[in-house]
């Protein structure tokens, strides 16, 4: 085998140094050379394919020149095993070390700097530690230790109040720089022999010791320990927090925290002891509490917590013990009130003042705790309590709707703002509605024995239609929060006014879900309704359409077949007077005609019905009333026209000395006027006169008087002046007249609807249920042929449950009167068989 020659190297001297004087051996080998000698060949031939060919006998070229001399190895400080056993000098500075690091370390905890440099301290830990002496130098690390804090620190630490947590965070952090300084000086004890040996760190070390001479172990010795007496002025530092004590040291409270995490002591020694503590703090609390009110009681609830919740964090409490604590003060403060918290009277005292604080504060609590739902019961309590004095208090029966919106705007307000929309809430809120607005006991009352929630709502709405939001009080308005929620809903913008009318009308149309009458809510509300068409007094046609809209959704189109005839006349009514306009100026007669004639013509079934009133009428207008009857008689063969003039309404032209005016008034009105066309400038009409030549008699003759000579705009002068009308009285023309404006509006007097009349049309009313009820009945029968009682009874009820509720005995009352006319016939088993 061939080998390469190798050049030889020199090989490197190692010395190493040290502060001791300690002896010197050089040794000197020699190696024999080995130029010459070839390492051997390449093994493989595909490693040798690799190197380019070589004649045999030639070697390549070397840059290197071999070393011909010896090699000459330097070991300093070599120690052999028989200087080890018996040289003195080396024993001797081994004990010197070893007592400059006992006094070093006394230095250290008499906060002094060491006599020996710190380098020298350190090599002699290094030599220690190579000697074999670790185990010597960690026994008198950690008796050093002890001794310090048995002998110097603990006697040092007060006993007495918040002075021993200040005394022992200050031991502490004293501690702590001294711990520094000793891993400083013993870093190579430190890194090397107690990590190899798996031994606690000179840092936990040191924590270890301090909190075996502050806390003790074994329980009975814990009561009278250090710790104790340290975790009992920290809780103390924590109720002077809570009670805003002066002797706070907020600083220190938080830095002494923070050493019980560092001693790990936090959990076994001061949570326990802490939430023992806030507990009777809770419950301390709590009993003073108890004597305020339930207001006081929210807000000083609230606070609590809150306070609590931020000391936790403050203070660097751990997540555990903030939950517990929670949890304690919870169960204290809201599980051990709750009967206080859910006081009926209490509750309702908060609802009616409209405080959103403190409902909002008391959900927050009872959620807490995971009781907000036992809410329901005195929530709803209180609504049936409210509404029902709404319902029976008589004296302001006028005011219903408006109270009962109120209160529904004050719920509405108070489920968004402070009860977060709870769905249990909102829900009980409508039963509640729907309990106390169908009452009987409370509708009895009334004197017509039923509710007058369904009258009372058709007037809302008659004002609200006629009036707009001008009628409305500033309380019912659409709040900004509201507007907002309107918009993101695809509503109109929150500055329309016609999108707030019918916001409006949305409240009101809660109402009406609610009541089960709503036969009495369409008789009154097709009066007002007829009333608007036929005065113009509609202050949208818009909203008009869209109410009617909302009824059909609500009830179908049963309910709202009538009211939807009503305006479908009124479409008729124009394209028939723009027939009558081309008829007339066809046959040659009336197109000259001073008299503008605008009729409109009604169908009987579908509008409600009026008293007829007799009125002496002008030739002029009596002509075209004869010209338009004919032509509609022609028109319509077997069709009869009423003509009802206390619908009627007209505008005159009228000259005063003091300039013309156009007066509009009603049709009664216009004829008493028209009587002093011919009366002398200076003449005047007594009652009686006025009265034969207008055909008025009485209420309605003295009405029409007192609103021309008694009203804002007196276009009569009465003799003698007063404001009733009397029989003796006599009339002028008020020669000195004047307005500001051209076109004057004169209100007739309006007579309000009599009991009488209130009485005749719930007597109608009733009177349509029962026939209504007999229909029902006939058709059940006719469907099923034989029914029991019970189940006819009940389906009955179910039937006419959307025109009003009726009671048992009503539809067995209705039952007798079809078996009288041979409808339906009773069985033996007590059913019934209808009769074909």
């Amino acid at each position: 085998m061939q080998t390469s020659p190798q050049p030889r190297r020199r090989a490197p001297s190692t010395s190493a140094s040290s502060s001791s004087s300690t002896p010197t051996r050089t040794t000197t080998c020699k190696r024999q050379r080995l130029l010459g000698d070839q390492p051997q060949a390449m093994a493989s031939a595909r490693a040798r394919g690799k190197l380019p060919e070589m004649p045999p006998g030639r070697q390549p070229p070397s840059t290197l020149q071999p070393y011909s001399g010896a090699r000459k190895l330097v070991i300093k400080n070599l120690r052999t095993a028989h200087m080890k056993d018996g040289n003195p000098q080396l024993e001797d500075y081994y004990v010197r070390t070893e007592r400059e690091l006992g006094a070093a370390l006394d230095a250290i905890f008499a906060g002094n700097r060491p006599a020996v440099p710190l380098e020298r301290l350190y090599r002699g830990v290094e030599d220690m530690c190579r000697k074999g002496a670790a185990d010597e130098v960690y026994k008198m690390l950690v008796k050093r230790m002890d001794r310090h804090l048995q002998t110097v620190v603990l006697p040092r630490i007060k006993l007495s109040g918040t002075d021993v947590v200040r005394s022992f965070l200050a031991e502490w952090n004293k501690w702590n720089d001294q711990t520094k300084m000793i891993r400083s000086t013993f870093c190579y004890f430190d890194r090397t022999h107690l990590l190899l040996e798996s031994l606690p760190t000179i840092n936990e070390m040191s924590i270890t010791h301090f909190r075996q001479m502050a806390f003790s172990s074994s329980q009975t010795e814990a009561a009278s320990s250090l710790g104790s007496q340290v975790v009992a002025g920290i809780c103390d530092m924590i109720y002077y927090d809570r009670e805003g004590d002066a002797r706070l040291d907020y600083d220190l409270l938080k830095e002494s925290i923070r050493s019980l995490h560092t001693l790990s002591v936090y959990v076994k020694h001061f949570e326990p002891v802490f939430l023992d503590r806030s507990k009777a703090y809770f419950r301390d609390c709590g009993e003073q509490w108890n004597a305020s009110g339930l207001k006081q009681h929210i807000s000083s609830c609230e606070t609590l917590l809150r306070k609590e919740e931020y000391r936790c964090l403050a203070y660097n409490l751990e997540s555990t013990t903030a939950k517990q604590l929670m949890g304690s003060a919870h169960d204290i403060l809201i599980g051990h009130y709750s009967d206080k918290l859910l006081h009926g009277d209490s509750l309702s005292q908060l609802l009616s003042n409209g405080d959103v604080k403190s409902v909002k504060g008391l959900y927050n609590l009872l959620r807490l705790s995971g009781i907000q739902k036992e809410m329901k019961a005195p929530w709803c309590d209180y609504i049936r309590i409210a509404g029902a004095e709404i319902i029976t208090d008589v004296a302001r029966g006028d005011e219903m709707v408006i109270r009962l919106l109120d209160l529904r705007r004050s719920l509405d307000v108070m489920l968004r703002d402070a009860l977060d929309n709870d769905e249990a809430l909102l829900w009980g809120m409508r039963e509640a509605f729907g309990k106390f607005m169908n009452d009987r006991q409370l509708a009895s009352c009334w004197d017509n024995g039923t509710s007058k929630i369904g009258e009372m709502t058709a007037k809302h709405m008659d004002t609200l239609l006629r009036g707009g939001l001008k009628a409305l009080p500033k309380e019912l308005i659409s709040d900004v929060k509201d507007r907002a929620t309107a918009e993101k809903e695809g509503q109109a913008a929150s500055a329309d006014e016609d999108a707030e009318l019918d916001r409006q009308l949305d409240q009101a149309l809660e109402l009406f879900r609610f009541v089960e009458g709503k036969d009495a809510f369409e008789a009154f509300y097709k009066k007002d309704l007829a009333r608007r068409l036929l005065l113009g007094r509609s202050a949208s046609q818009d909203a008009e359409r869209n109410m009617l809209t909302r009824l059909r959704g609500e009830c179908g189109s049963n309910f709202t077949h009538n009211l939807e005839q009503m305006f479908k006349d009124q479409e008729l009514a124009k394209d028939e007077m723009k027939t009558y306009k081309q008829w007339c100026k066809g046959s040659g007669g009336g197109g000259d005609d001073e008299v503008d004639l605008h009729v409109m013509v009604l169908s009987a079934a579908a509008w409600p019905t009026y008293p007829d009133m007799r009125l002496n009428l002008p030739d002029e207008v009596a002509t075209q009333l004869e010209r338009f009857d004919g032509h509609y008689r022609t028109k319509h063969t077997g069709r009869m026209l009423t003509w009802k003039h206390s619908l009627a309404h007209c505008s005159l032209k009228a000259s005063f000395p003091r300039g013309a005016k156009e007066l509009l008034v009603s049709a009664s009105q216009a004829v008493v006027l028209v009587v002093f066309n011919t009366v002398p400038d200076d003449g005047f009409q007594t009652y009686e006169q006025l009265s034969t030549a207008t055909g008025l008699q009485g209420a309605e003759l003295q009405r029409t008087l007192q609103s021309l000579a008694c009203g804002k705009a007196r276009v009569l002068c009465k003799h003698p002046k007063g404001r009733d009308v009397k029989t003796t009285d006599t009339f002028s023309l008020n020669k000195a007249f004047t307005d500001g404006k051209y076109r004057i509006k004169i209100n007739q007097i309006q007579i309000k609807e009599t009991k009488a009349e209130k009485k005749a049309t719930y007597e109608r009313i009733s009177q349509d249920r029962r026939f209504e009820m007999q229909a029902t009945i006939v058709r059940v029968m006719k469907s099923r042929k034989q029914m029991g009682h019970a189940e006819l009874v009940a389906e009955v009820i179910n039937l006419t449950k959307q025109r009003g509720s009726v009671e048992p005995a009503a539809i067995k009352e209705e039952i007798e009167k079809l078996m009288d006319k041979e409808y339906i016939e009773r069985e033996d088993g007590g059913g019934y068989t209808y009769l074909a």
